[in-house]
């Protein structure tokens, strides 16, 4: 039997699929011009996409980690790295600052928003200007669309929380920011970083699960609206960001047109030439009830999203609608979703990847949970089939001749029920 790796490295021998160049940066000789940049963070995803684009493009940078983890990506870039220890939920956790000065702060690893409030105080009056790397998460409950940057970001949670939830967190990073900054500070608001590097394995299914081919669940309506954003289009036009001066809030998604679900998936499929067909679930009240996990409170969640799909109602009406176009007009460039979905297929099949996560993924489906789902939507079509058929029958007329001794055959159109219907067995396994 062939695994999911074995598959994807066949394919990549065979030359089906591009190898993204995550090498060295081709470094500039640097000018006048160069920023002297400090992370704080830079070995996780994002990170290292950006400090390849610093680097390639001739800035100093500094990088304050707590040291236990080595980038995954664009080792080489970081051997002119100037890299400080220091971890930030401890008390002297910014001490490696001390005196030092940089042009730009960028905050990329930011879970607490005490740890912002210290950094941002540490730095104030020593940088120009600092970067906070937030989400659109802040405007969580999405409860309209075409969520620009000035919309409704809720500051505390309701009911309150003893710890902020995310995005109230991230909203409270923002204000420590502007407090420290004023008219100095950058606030980036991402939706789903994809790519490369992506540890979450949220985005990754997709072109994983479509390369295998067979036949694919699609849980969503076609025409849901999907957002996402490369990581190193990001890393790019930060560091663009950084270069041109600019500073205010910015949402950053994409793709730079309206995308659907099935555009998405289509689009991913263009990579591969595996036969496949697609099984499309529409029914949100069905995906709904379906038990897919189990809470810790003995609960079910259903299939309520694939990433990038989140089913878009109630509070995740609007989270795949954000406004996106004041990044573009401030130079945001997209690649083709194809280029993404190739790259990222190279890299989850490659050595880079966590031994931890190449032995146990993170998918939204594993490929019995895909098939469970598959096989209860057909059973519940078989019902459906066999109540219409009852309904449409002609009421069989009284006959004055004796009772037959066997019943009459059933018409080889019909679908036969499997088992009887009761209350019980409408709703899905």
């Amino acid at each position: 039997m062939t695994t999911r790796r074995a598959f994807l490295r066949a394919a990549f021998a065979a030359g089906a699929l591009a190898v993204p160049s995550l090498g060295r940066a081709r470094t500039a000789p640097r000018s006048s011009s160069a920023l002297r940049v400090l992370i704080l963070g830079g070995t996780g995803f994002l990170g290292p996409h950006l400090v390849h684009e610093l680097v390639r493009r001739a800035h100093a940078v500094s990088i304050l980690t707590r040291g236990r983890r080595e980038p995954a990506l664009y080792e080489a870039d970081f051997a002119g790295v100037e890299q400080l220890t220091g971890d930030r939920s401890q008390p002297d956790g910014l001490a490696a600052l001390r005196g030092r000065t940089w042009d730009i702060v960028i905050e990329t690893s930011g879970y607490q928003h005490t740890w912002t409030r210290d950094s941002a105080g540490a730095v104030r009056g020593r940088a120009e200007r600092y970067l906070y790397v937030s989400s659109t998460g802040v405007y969580w409950p999405y409860r309209t669309v075409e969520i620009a940057e000035d919309g409704p970001v809720p500051l505390r949670d309701e009911p309150p929380q003893p710890q902020p939830s995310y995005g109230v967190m991230k909203a409270l990073s923002e204000n420590e920011v502007r407090n420290a900054f004023g008219t100095g500070a950058i606030v980036v608001r991402p939706g789903y970083i994809v790519g490369p590097g992506d540890t979450s394995d949220r985005w990754t299914y997709w072109p994983v699960r479509i390369a295998r081919g067979g036949e694919i669940l699609v849980a969503g309506r076609k025409d849901d609206r999907v957002q996402y954003i490369d990581v190193r289009d990001l890393a790019a036009w930060l560091v663009g960001l950084l270069a041109a001066g600019a500073t205010g809030t910015f949402n950053a998604v994409g793709p730079a047109r309206p995308q659907t679900l099935e555009e998405f998936v289509y689009g991913v499929a263009a990579n591969t030439a595996a036969p496949l067909s697609w099984t499309w679930i529409e029914d949100y009240a069905w995906l709904k009830q379906y038990p897919l996990r189990k809470n810790p409170d003995g609960t079910s969640e259903g299939m309520i999203y694939s990433i990038p799909w989140v089913m878009a109602e109630g509070d995740d009406l609007g989270h795949q609608r954000i406004d996106g176009r004041k990044a573009l007009a401030a130079g945001l460039t997209l690649r083709p979703l194809a280029d993404t979905a190739r790259d990222t297929l190279q890299w989850r099949a490659s050595d880079t990847v966590p031994p931890a996560l190449r032995e146990r993924p993170r998918y939204v489906l594993t490929a019995e949970q895909e098939r469970a789902i598959l096989d209860a939507w057909k059973r519940r079509g078989w019902g459906r089939a066999a109540r219409r058929f009852s309904r449409a029958a002609p009421a069989r007329p009284r006959s004055r001749r004796a009772p037959s001794a066997s019943p009459p055959a059933r018409p080889s159109s019909a679908p036969a029920p499997r088992g009887a219907r009761t209350r019980a067995h409408r709703r899905p396994p």
